[in-house]
């Protein structure tokens, strides 16, 4: 069986689940020999996926803006487009700017999702044309994510073969667009379900939000929960040493950041956690520089710059040892997310997290025994349960090492790739069987 994976890029800026857990499965699907070929659509795969990627990127992020924004380049030469799509451009433009306001991503979202009828029909073309060739050639075909909706029934209809959809955390992208853009992309999101063979959800709760949100017929929603690699994580050796909080997410207001600098700074001046340091992994967009910029401003003006540390960089070895001595971790999510990988890395290296008792963090307690879950997205609420654990280090420590057994008995990438494996063999059989 033949998969072909169309991965939606993000850049390399700051720490990508959904680029994360696409890199992971296609590493341990080929590990089980499978013939699994990544396609990067939008931006190049960051630099520690590149060794997985043996295919052009296809809707290039500035093929599609020009195309959205000026009628001339949906007419444009081959040899032209091709120069938009050079790898060392991509990622020099999505690491300086934005490549569109508001306004022009709710646009080109909505084109996107119009499929043959969007402003980047061209694009589909080629990428159709790849498919039907011996290098794209597939069993099966998986989406990223729903906002690639646009190309199900064309795919389907072109190679007559089942198309997967991942889901993972599309709803805070969409709902943050501006109206009209939002409501459309919900309603053409909807329109597509039904040339999608399955969709596979990372939880329990993030399929059950979608399966709503997008009327999908419940025998068409699987869930398969994210893993890691274990191997690649170091797991501590016994409690921390300096009662320290981490932070692993992109440094923004989206995933709680201000809200965990509060805790903190009320933490610092309790007594006895007047060593209290904290840890910040995970890169930034361009637009996070002036928030990040003063969340520092705030810390060095109550004097507290030197017990703040951001790692510069986020690949694999850099969040190791970023999570080495760590006490706890939290990223206080502003709003319900899908699958938090952040917390199967902490629980792989056995370190405990604190979250907020909402979205995925419930059935991650649940399965792992690793969390600690506050009610209320307040300071007071987050500060309160994180006071316990760096007071007592030793229960920070024993809790962490419960959350790796666990994770080592059912939440592996291993685990992962198998349970997605299965489906994909019974959608193939299922294509094969005779027509009546």
């Amino acid at each position: 069986m033949r998969i072909v994976f169309l991965a939606a890029g993000s850049g390399d800026n700051f720490y990508c689940e959904n680029c994360l857990r696409d890199m992971d499965l296609v590493r341990s699907l080929r590990g089980k020999a499978l013939d699994v070929i990544m396609v990067p659509l939008y931006l190049p795969l960051p630099v520690q996926g590149s060794d997985l990627v043996e295919a052009p990127v296809f809707f290039g992020g500035i093929n599609v803006f020009l195309q959205q924004m000026f009628g001339l380049f949906r007419h444009t030469p081959r040899w032209l487009d091709r120069v938009f799509d050079s790898r060392m451009l991509l990622k020099w433009v999505s690491k300086r700017a934005r490549m569109t306001n508001a306004r022009a991503l709710g646009q080109a979202t909505v084109s996107m999702l119009l499929g043959p009828a969007g402003r980047q029909a061209k694009e589909l073309d080629r990428l159709l044309d790849w498919l039907s060739g011996a290098d794209g050639r597939a069993d099966v075909i998986c989406l990223s994510n729903a906002l690639l909706l646009g190309l199900a029934q064309p795919i389907k209809e072109r190679l007559g073969i089942p198309v997967v959809c991942l889901l993972q955390d599309e709803d805070g992208f969409v709902d943050a667009l501006p109206r009209p853009y939002g409501d459309q992309a919900w309603a053409l999101m909807r329109s597509k379900v039904g040339s999608v063979a399955c969709f596979i959800a990372v939880s329990r709760y993030y399929a059950d939000l979608m399966q709503e949100r997008l009327e999908i017929p419940s025998d068409r929603v699987f869930v398969v929960p994210m893993g890691v690699f274990p191997d690649h994580y170091r797991p501590a050796a016994s409690a921390s040493k300096v009662p320290t909080i981490g932070y692993l997410s992109r440094l923004c207001r989206f995933h709680g950041l201000d809200l965990l600098v509060d805790a903190f700074i009320d933490l610092k001046q309790l007594p006895g956690l007047g060593g209290l340091q904290m840890r910040w992994c995970g890169g930034q967009e361009p637009g996070d520089e002036v928030f990040v910029m003063g969340l520092m401003s705030k810390i060095r003006g109550l004097g507290f710059e030197k017990d703040v540390v951001i790692w510069p960089s986020f690949g694999l070895e850099q969040r190791t040892a970023f999570l080495d001595g760590i006490t706890v971790l939290a990223v206080p999510e502003s709003r319900p997310v899908a699958a938090a990988r952040y917390v199967l890395e902490a629980l792989a290296c056995g370190v405990p997290v604190v979250g907020p008792a909402f979205g995925v963090f419930p059935e991650l307690r649940q399965s792992t025994g690793g969390l600690v879950l506050y009610e209320g997205n307040t300071k007071e609420a987050l500060a309160g349960v994180l006071e316990g654990l760096l007071r007592d280090r030793q229960m920070a420590f024993e809790l962490g090492q419960k959350g790796r057994a666990a994770l080592l008995a059912g939440l592996t990438i291993e685990h992962t790739a198998g349970r997605f494996l299965d489906i994909c063999s019974r959608l193939v059989d299922h294509y094969l069987l005779p027509k009546e």
